[in-house]
């Protein structure tokens, strides 16, 4: 199962790169320079805003599905069109209420209409993901791999056209780049569909009110946990937006530097995606998950730390590549933000380790304290410090919830971690973080040193035995 995991991971990290880097380097970038740190602070919080209430959309039911698909997989036939159109059902619903929400808020003219469009996104995204959660459930890692690149390549194709072919003389609005991203999700909402209706063999236009309460019964725990996450993740860009006087440029200041969180933070998303069905077909064959588990610490922790390291160093450069305006105020709030994402790619395994188990109650209750810590941070740190103030917000919630989760999985699965095993983990740290800061003398180009800085804790790895060379080989022999 161990080498079923990194084979697959090597296949989907493989489309991504290909992909997702320059998805958010070459066109988020550009549609962020193109418009400016006001405008695109118009369309980061309401963007946002819109992610709040996608609970509704998808009421626990994705991470439900993935779950007992992976245990059943036989169940997809009988599943598959009562939870499909009651997704469609909760869309229409989500729609009402976030538009509604949205005038309550004030949002008006061009802001209630991205809402709107936005809201319609979100719907064609959560089904997406529904739909990508059966070919996962049964395995298919590949195809799931292929449909999970599919909106960023057609993204990519129309935004090119509309920021580089000389038809628009330079001009560009975000609401094309909102319009783009409803072409994208829909052309790859219908390509799903007859995916997964190829395996299930079935669908009919028919609501199933018996297997709807049952589902969302079954559910409803799941679907607490996606809506205090979604607000402990999303929260910051809003309350920049309300709190401060100059909101929409502090929210485009704070989300230049959150963008690049969120495309580091993809591929951690990726080891959830593919660790979930894993996990949940391990723990149902009573086998151990304490291998898997910490290999999974290995590969996302190693590579984590190496990537803050290189953004503490060079935060002002890397952003100075990027962007146009604003370099040193989203460099500060990068710095603090790549600190956090050490532990959010951490709960992607924890996280998912508990999610897999049916251990709803404990990752809520985790979640529900995450989110009090965080609005509360927002609260005190927002008025005060701006957009870095969020940042500290977002970094305190993080490892809060991450050593929470540690905690929970090592009394509920007897986790027993060897003293070498964390004497190791910070041998690499401190080793590697020393090196870094007193070779950046020696180095004019940081694109240089930030490169040999990652395969420098890559080479610790190796050398103190938490990467096995062998096994490396073999992996890569297979693949």
């Amino acid at each position: 199962m161990q080498r079923k995991f990194i084979n697959n991971l090597i296949f989907i990290l493989f489309l991504n790169l290909l992909v997702k880097p320059f998805w958010i380097l070459g066109i988020d970038v550009a549609v962020q320079n193109r418009v400016g740190a006001a405008e695109y602070g118009l369309y980061a919080p309401i963007f946002s805003f819109a992610i709040l209430l996608n609970i509704i959309l998808d009421f626990g039911i994705t991470n439900y599905n993935n779950r007992n698909i992976a245990q059943h997989s036989h169940m997809l036939r009988r599943y598959f069109s009562g939870i499909f159109n009651v997704k469609l059902i909760l869309g229409l619903i989500y729609l009402a209420i976030t538009l509604a929400f949205g005038l309550i808020f004030g949002y008006e003219g061009r802001s209630i209409w991205l809402l709107f469009v936005l809201g319609i996104n979100q719907i064609m995204a959560s089904m997406i993901l529904y739909l990508r959660s059966n070919i996962s459930g049964l395995h298919l890692f590949k195809t799931e791999g292929i449909l999970s690149i599919m909106d960023r390549v057609i993204m990519i194709g129309l935004c090119s056209v509309l920021l580089w072919s000389g038809y628009f003389e330079g001009h560009f609005e975000v609401e094309w780049f909102v319009y783009a991203q409803f072409w994208a999700y829909f052309i790859t909402a219908i390509v799903a569909f007859f995916l997964v209706y190829a395996k299930a063999k079935f669908y009919k236009i028919k609501i199933d009110f018996v297997l709807f309460r049952v589902i969302l019964k079954q559910s409803l725990p799941f679907a607490l946990l996606v809506l205090l996450m979604s607000f402990y993740y999303r929260l910051d860009t809003v309350m920049v937006e309300r709190l401060l006087p100059d909101g929409r440029v502090q929210a485009g200041i704070y989300y230049q530097a959150y963008r690049l969180l969120e495309g580091f933070n993809m591929f951690g998303y990726l080891f959830a995606g593919l660790l979930l069905p894993i996990f949940s077909r391990m723990l149902k064959n009573n086998e151990s998950v304490a291998k898997l588990v910490q290999t999974s610490f290995n590969l996302l922790f190693i590579p984590a730390v190496s990537v803050a390291v290189v953004s503490l160093l060079y935060p002002q450069e890397i952003m100075n590549i990027l962007y146009l305006e604003n370099i040193v105020e989203s460099a500060e709030v990068f710095a603090v933000l790549m600190i956090s994402f050490i532990a959010i790619v951490l709960t992607y395994i924890y996280g998912t380790l508990l999610t897999a188990n049916g251990s709803l109650k404990k990752l809520n209750i985790i979640s529900l304290i995450g989110l009090v810590v965080n609005f509360t941070m927002n609260w005190i740190l927002i008025p005060e410090y701006g957009a870095w103030g969020a940042a500290v917000a977002t970094l305190g919630t993080q490892f809060f919830v991450i050593l929470a989760q540690i905690i929970i999985c090592k009394r509920l699965f007897e986790m027993h971690y060897e003293w070498s095993f964390i004497l190791k983990q910070v041998l690499l740290v401190v080793v590697g973080v020393m090196v870094s800061i007193f070779s950046v003398v020696y180095f004019s180009d940081f694109r240089i040193h930030g490169f040999l800085i990652i395969a420098l804790f890559g080479v610790l790895a190796l050398l103190l035995g938490l990467v096995k060379k062998e096994d490396v080989l073999k992996v890569l022999k297979r693949g």
